[in-house]
């Protein structure tokens, strides 16, 4: 018999370069309506930075941005970030806090105290990233967090009552810089509880060019250039393991603490071009590398997981496109969402060892689902026997497959027995197959 567990990971999205055509565009509708068909319960947006509405410049269109994220049944995490050096000036992190101070009060203004209260509210972006955040030291970030966190649940704290305030950080990059937990195992030191709500990570697969970096003249900062072609591909793929690990990580420093464990961005390269990702971040290994994530960011103990991005202008990042057509990684989420629910009992079958290649998971609910997650991730075919890895698979009948032979579509079959996938991809099988909705 397999040990259970509960699921109780929530599922998230950044929204940020695709965020008119998912709040305000022609086709929002269906881009909205693909983002509940996921599940997506918190959108993190930015404010003073990334290509968002600014709402002190725009506060027509922030609103309109925030409240599509309630239309679809999420809770919005709203991102301060940043300010330009030096970033101890006393002045400096004053104005900071001020202004952001002016956003949070604009919120509950329009949407009330009750509402907001139940946001969540990040501290910075990568703070230990040159480029993105300006590689502050922890005692700079500390500042600026211990002075934005107290104006923050000043004004929250009304309608808290018992509740602890959604504030959280450091939004560490925890990809390429070292001693990335040093700054988690701070935070939860020093700072006081009541304003630590959540501690946030990012992992990419990589954040080298899938291409030579002199075809791009790229600075490689010291860096090999990746490997290319497939040996790039097996190397992506090979740390979607790690998921799992670096939350452990984080769920250990956790003990005894309430802060939630969130992944605040994932994906496969850390890049918004498709020059340089080869849309690996949104085909059908994009896809294979997603969900093989999820998966083991819900063994390793992750409370929320927010991808990197919901919706893309035209940008290699986002699953839906702004015409609202998914990618094969829009259509993996959305398949695995629908079956691997919050409050669902897990198990995880053992098959690291005859399998590697493949990832599974299992969920029931109380209402009589059984469903199985498979995810390929090789670019070999991989034949299925689904009670080798659980016996009560067999109340399984429906398999709904994405791979290679699939031409980028959801294909709904009968299952008796085996079934292949066929490279990267995806396959669900379930005993309620007329309750998954594809398109």
């Amino acid at each position: 018999m397999l040990t259970e567990q509960r699921m109780k990971m929530r599922y998230g999205f950044n929204e940020i370069y695709g965020w008119w055509h998912f709040s305000q565009g022609e086709r929002r509708e269906v881009i909205q309506k693909r983002l509940r068909l996921m599940d997506t319960r918190v959108v993190r947006v930015f404010v003073f930075d990334q290509p968002v509405p600014d709402p002190f410049k725009d506060w027509h269109s922030f609103e309109g941005m925030l409240q599509a994220i309630l239309d679809i049944g999420a809770k919005p995490m709203i991102t301060f970030a940043k300010f330009p050096p030096p970033y101890d000036r006393v002045k400096s992190v004053r104005e900071f806090v001020s202004r952001s101070s002016e956003v949070v009060w604009g919120c509950i203004e329009r949407w009330g105290g009750n509402e907001v209260s139940e946001w969540y509210w990040n501290v910075w972006n990568e703070p230990n990233n040159l480029i993105v955040g300006g590689n502050l030291t922890f005692e700079q970030y500390l500042k600026i967090y211990d002075a934005l966190s107290e104006e923050i649940f000043r004004q929250l704290a009304p309608f808290l009552g018992e509740r602890c305030a959604l504030i959280g950080g450091p939004a560490i990059d925890g990809t390429y810089r070292a001693y990335w937990t040093d700054w988690i195992a701070r935070l939860l030191s020093e700072v006081d509880r009541r304003k630590l709500g959540f501690v946030s990570w990012h992992c990419y697969g990589d954040w080298r060019p899938a291409v030579p970096s002199q075809t791009l003249g790229l600075e490689m900062w010291g860096s090999p250039d990746s490997p290319s072609g497939d040996l790039f591909e097996r190397l992506l793929l090979s740390r979607t393991p790690t998921y799992e690990a670096r939350a452990r990580s984080v769920s250990r420093l956790l003990e005894g603490c309430s802060a939630l464990n969130v992944c605040g961005e994932l994906n496969t390269v850390s890049h918004h071009e498709y020059y340089y990702t080869l849309g690996y971040n949104q085909n059908l290994l994009g896809a294979a590398y997603y969900a093989s994530a999820l998966i083991h960011l819900i063994r390793g103990g992750t409370d929320l997981e927010m991808r990197w991005t919901a919706t893309a202008h035209s940008d290699a990042y986002g699953l839906i496109y702004r015409d609202g057509v998914p990618s094969p990684a829009a259509l993996a989420k959305q398949l695995f969402a629908q079956h691997v629910q919050f409050g669902d009992r897990l198990q995880f079958p053992p098959n690291r060892i005859a399998a590697p290649g493949l990832d599974v998971i299992v969920a029931k609910n109380d209402s009589g689902k059984t469903s199985a997650v498979f995810v390929n991730t090789s670019r070999s075919a991989a034949t299925v026997t689904p009670e080798d890895f659980a016996p009560e698979l067999d109340v399984c009948s429906t398999l709904f497959r994405l791979d290679a032979t699939t031409r980028d579509c959801i294909v709904a079959e009968k299952i008796s027995g085996q079934f292949i996938l066929n490279g990267y991809g995806i396959g669900v099988i379930t005993n309620q197959g007329a309750q998954t909705i594809i398109d």
